[in-house]
């Protein structure tokens, strides 16, 4: 059973976007099905030039600041800052018991997406992965949006989706530390995490009813990632 909840949310100069991204948070922490156990989130402060960090703790968020410069060894950190902060919380409290939710600092989640999250843990689901929509187009041609409509929702039915997003991405502590956690590599940290867990046997919940709203900015904050997925669309349907 989960008796307590983190929320990871990597962040790189995002003092734009991270006020947004919180807010959502802290509704869904409110959920019915949710505000009955304990949740905190986290913002890992990553190598920030700006005001991050200052709009992380006005809005609540407990903060990590790190200088990795790299979004897997954020997240990392973040997770390890989260389980040692719930357990020494609550020393009777097991990994099994905390759940680990991540999302993205220029991204919005739903009102249920935590609640979600709990059913499908309550189900036996050690991990679950989720989908992204794009907030604005309106920094692409029209033609982008259409071809990642087209790339993106061919996978049918909605729990058949192949998409592993850092965005939309929660996982039982447990499960998390004995597939060896987030990677400190530059991009694809959460498609090497959930790999590691269908290598382990674990149980990965795959869902497309929660979406995360993100950002399509042409400034990704990680190269190699989502930001520069959709300018190559750009470039191939310009």
């Amino acid at each position: 059973m989960i008796r307590a909840l983190a929320v990871v949310v990597p962040a790189r100069d995002e003092e734009d976007l991270l006020a947004g991204c919180l807010g959502t948070l802290h509704r869904a922490a409110r959920h019915p099905l949710v505000r009955d156990v304990p949740c905190r989130v986290i913002v890992v402060a990553d190598a920030c030039r700006d005001a991050t960090a200052a709009i992380a703790r006005r809005h609540g968020a407990q903060l990590l600041e790190v200088t990795e410069g790299n979004v897997g060894a954020a997240r990392a950190a973040g997770s390890r800052h989260a389980l040692e902060s719930v357990l020494a919380s609550w020393p009777s409290l097991a990994p099994d018991g905390v759940w680990l939710a991540h999302t993205d600092a220029d991204s919005r989640v739903p009102a249920d997406w935590l609640a979600r999250q709990l059913v499908h843990a309550a189900c036996g689901w050690h991990a679950v992965v989720g989908t992204v929509r794009v907030a604005d187009w309106g920094a692409h041609p029209r033609s982008t949006a259409a071809a990642f409509r087209l790339l993106y929702q061919q996978e049918k039915p909605a729990d058949a989706h192949r998409h592993v997003h850092g965005a939309n991405l929660a996982v039982r502590a447990d499960a998390y530390l004995a597939a060896g956690g987030f990677q400190p590599l530059p991009v694809s940290e959460d498609r090497t995490l959930v790999a590691a867990l269908e290598a382990a046997g674990f149980g990965v919940k795959r869902t497309s009813r929660s979406p995360v709203t993100t950002s399509a900015r042409r400034d990704p904050r990680a190269r190699g990632g989502f930001g520069d997925f959709l300018r190559d669309l750009d470039e191939l349907t310009g």
